[in-house]
């Protein structure tokens, strides 16, 4: 069981793999059209189409970003401001492409000072990472701390990466908002709640004038065609993604009832995912491995000492999980 990537553990929508069967010789042959796909993206976020660029899964979303804060270089290395612990790519991608990262620690809840954003912020940052729900303990930041954040922060662009956001239920993403914010930049993922993580497709969301630098950035056609297809349907099929975030939530509470019944530390989370702290990290990650649950070991994150992420998927995995993590644990004991 691959529960530490934090992937959709159902897998794609029936309906997806229809679409992807239909798709031909010409479909592998002809450059992708992406007019269809981009029309789903921009109905679903709520927002006009031209708000809206498709990328080759998030992780080129936030490459583009950083492209595009970090391409002066009149004053000096340019820098970008995240947190820590964090999604590695964002430091990946900044020094990618000449940028320096400065991370600020969060504190030992994992909860985010918005004046230890401000306090780092200097004439060289150009861009701001910050996730919501956060990875990788799935901690959500208020929605007013990041509206005041993408006020205080600017000129430099505020990249909000709503990765874990289809499981909160919250975004950003808000026409009149993205106005009144013009350095503000959300990015998405279809990867997690639509189970197309192999198809790599995410979106940029933000006003035209900000994203122009990003199109620029993003090679053409880095969208497959199947991935392209896939995206309408994936959207259009409600009902399976509903089904899966229930089953998301559920195996979420699983996992917290099972820490507390075991004595372990854990964080509130509102994404598909738990993060837990446990006696050894590498024994229970091995321990876990050896009876066939692959777990992401967080121990040598910043704050996450002995800590494992645990996908929260479907419930049938879970339980399994948990009964895998009792056996190792009553082992190591």
């Amino acid at each position: 069981m691959r529960l530490h990537l934090n992937e959709n553990t159902a897998g794609c929508s029936p309906a997806v793999l229809e679409v992807l069967r239909e798709l031909g010789r010409t479909a592998a042959a002809f450059y992708p059209d992406y007019e269809t796909a981009l029309q789903a993206a921009a109905d679903h976020l709520g927002v006009p189409v031209d708000h809206v660029l498709l990328t080759n899964g998030m992780d080129e979303g936030i490459l583009a970003a950083a492209i595009a804060a970090c391409r002066d270089h009149s004053n000096g290395v340019p820098e970008a401001i995240g947190v820590s612990p964090a999604f590695d790519e964002y430091e990946i991608c900044t020094t990618a492409v000449g940028g320096r990262m400065v991370t600020v620690p969060l504190d030992d809840d994992f909860d985010l000072s918005p004046e230890a954003i401000r306090v780092a912020l200097t004439p060289r940052t150009r861009i701001v990472f910050l996730a919501n729900p956060h990875n990788p303990t799935g901690r959500t930041i208020p929605l007013d701390t990041l509206r005041a954040l993408a006020k205080d922060v600017a000129p430099a662009m505020l990249f909000v990466d709503e990765a874990y956001a289809d499981f909160s239920g919250e975004t950003m993403i808000d026409g009149a908002m993205l106005a009144a914010l013009p350095n503000l930049v959300v990015g998405r993922t279809f990867s997690k709640a639509y189970g197309l993580a192999g198809l790599r497709i995410g979106v940029l969301v933000a006003t035209p004038a900000t994203l122009a630098p990003m199109r620029r950035a993003v090679p053409p056609y880095s969208v497959n065609a199947w991935a392209a297809a896939a995206l309408p349907v994936a959207i259009a099929d409600r009902a399976y993604r509903d089904w899966y975030l229930e089953q998301a939530a559920a195996s979420r509470a699983l996992l917290m009832e099972a820490c507390v019944r075991l004595g372990l530390p854990t964080w509130p989370s509102a994404a598909n995912f738990v993060l837990v702290r446990v006696p050894d990290a590498p024994a229970t990650v091995n321990g876990l491995a050896a009876r066939g649950v692959i777990v992401r070991d967080r121990s040598g994150d910043a704050g996450c000492g002995q800590c494992i992420r645990i996908t929260a998927g479907i419930v049938e995995d879970t339980r399994r999980a948990i009964s895998a993590l009792e056996e190792v644990l009553c082992a190591a004991r």
